[in-house]
């Protein structure tokens, strides 16, 4: 990521300015329905802060239905097909993207059903999940996260991309997971989530991150002290 200026905040005041942009998205569709991503590497926590978007969300009052990509991983024999630490298929074939526009991404286009299915494949017991269908309202939000969503053509409203520095992403990520650092640095190489997200979050503490919204007008405003 090349020079950026951030501003501090905590991750409260930060998922009620991330909540306070929303309404002016929707203004901009004319789908029923808003899709958010919180896009970053597992190291990072998005699922962590798509939880408290989903909770804030949901005490305003707006149905809320968050999904976790790792709910549509291909089946193992797809995913370790070239080993288990193929850096390739791992940023490019271990997630099923075909299902996450039929499944989750269809239903919410315009003339759509609204009906999501939360989650597709276990990769721990290796086996379909048989999940119900959720009803997603109009004016609903959908809460995605997980790695590697941008650069597919996802239809979302904002994205939200919680980045670490190389040397924050290895200190927190395992080290039976590190063979995947090199698809994240092919990530940020090729796709540059930080420059297409909407808000950009330095989480590289995890108790102090620091953000940007896309044109930098909220960082004075909602940036704490």
């Amino acid at each position: 990521m090349g020079p950026v200026h951030l501003q501090p905040i905590t991750w409260q005041r930060l998922v009620r300015a991330v909540t306070d942009r929303l309404p002016e998205h929707r203004a901009e569709h004319d789908d029923p329905w808003l899709r958010v991503a919180v896009d970053g590497a597992p190291a990072a926590d998005p699922g962590g802060f798509a939880a408290q978007l989903t909770d804030v969300l949901r005490e305003q009052g707006r149905p809320t239905l968050s999904v976790d990509t790792h709910g549509f991983l291909r089946p193992a024999s797809l995913r370790f097909e070239f080993g288990h630490e193929d850096v390739d298929s791992y940023y490019d074939g271990w997630f099923d993207t075909g299902a996450l526009w039929r499944e989750v991404f269809g239903p919410l286009e315009a003339g759509g059903s609204g009906r999501v299915l939360p989650d597709l494949w276990d990769p721990e017991r290796d086996r379909a999940t048989r999940s119900p269908y959720v009803q997603l309202p109009p004016g609903g939000v959908l809460v995605v996260h997980g790695p590697f969503l941008l650069g597919h053509w996802y239809p979302f409203d904002l994205v939200v991309h919680l980045a670490l520095s190389s040397g924050a992403l290895r200190r927190r990520t395992s080290e039976a997971e590190r063979w995947t650092l090199p698809a994240f640095a092919r990530y940020e190489s090729e796709v540059a989530p930080a420059e297409a997200a909407d808000v950009l979050v330095r989480a590289d503490d995890p108790n102090r991150p620091a953000w940007r919204g896309r044109d930098g007008s909220d960082a004075g405003r909602d940036g704490s002290r």
